[in-house]
């Protein structure tokens, strides 16, 4: 498992959620993204289990449980604070929302 979150988008988590230091934030395959029908990334304050990924950012332990690894590995979360958004992006699929579709069948 390998996830990239850049210090920015942590920044914008802690910030916004608000997070304290020992605080831990589950990231977790959501269904039904914003406009999308599809998959997002979902976030919810919780406790890691034994199996957990974590990542220790400013204090703040991120973590994604085992069953979110197929969606979030290889993902890198950034947040672009021209935009004002979170950029999520992962080589393994051509489209985050839904990534079991064809190139073809997302032009359709």
């Amino acid at each position: 498992m390998d996830l990239k979150l850049t210090d920015s988008a942590s920044t914008f988590y802690i910030n916004e959620i608000p997070l304290q230091k020992g605080d831990t934030l589950r990231l977790f395959v959501r269904v039904g993204g914003v406009g999308s029908g599809g998959f997002s990334v979902g976030v919810i304050k919780d406790s890691p289990q034994k199996t957990s990924y974590t990542l220790n950012k400013n204090g703040v332990t991120f973590f994604v449980n085992e069953d979110d690894f197929w969606y979030l590995d290889g993902m890198t979360i950034d947040y672009n604070e021209d935009f004002g958004y979170l950029d999520f992006y992962s080589p393994k699929f051509e489209q985050t929302d839904h990534p079991d579709l064809e190139d073809e069948q997302i032009k359709k």
